[in-house]
């Protein structure tokens, strides 16, 4: 149906930036809500920022302040500002939709790490 991928990961130092973008495909992305979750080695896969289709956004407690997630509808994109990178924001980044989400289907990711 919608098909997701991810790209924008890479080494960053403490306090830096990166910019994460989710390019999609399919006629009914501008209908679907997107959420980007992330997933440490060794723990669970937590959502951590999602946008619905009107634009309205939720964080996680333990990036709000800090990412923003925006998504272009023209050119079928999401994107995830990161700034004030943590060592703990270390992780494999996903997007996806809720209903792929429900259905357990993921993409590759990007990975994300961030030197102290």
């Amino acid at each position: 149906q919608v098909q997701l991928v991810e790209s924008g990961g890479g080494l960053v130092q403490a306090g830096g930036s990166l910019r994460l973008s989710c390019a999609a495909s399919g006629s009914t992305f501008s209908i679907n809500a997107i959420g980007w979750y992330r997933q440490a080695p060794g723990k669970q896969r937590e959502l951590i920022a999602a946008i619905s289709s009107g634009g309205s956004t939720n964080y996680a407690d333990s990036v709000k302040g800090r990412f923003t997630i925006s998504r272009d509808n023209a050119k079928n994109t999401v994107y995830l500002q990161m700034n004030s990178l943590k060592p703990e924001d270390t992780a494999v980044y996903y997007c996806n939709t809720p209903r792929s989400s429900a259905r357990d289907y993921w993409g590759q990711g990007t990975q994300v790490t961030v030197s102290s």
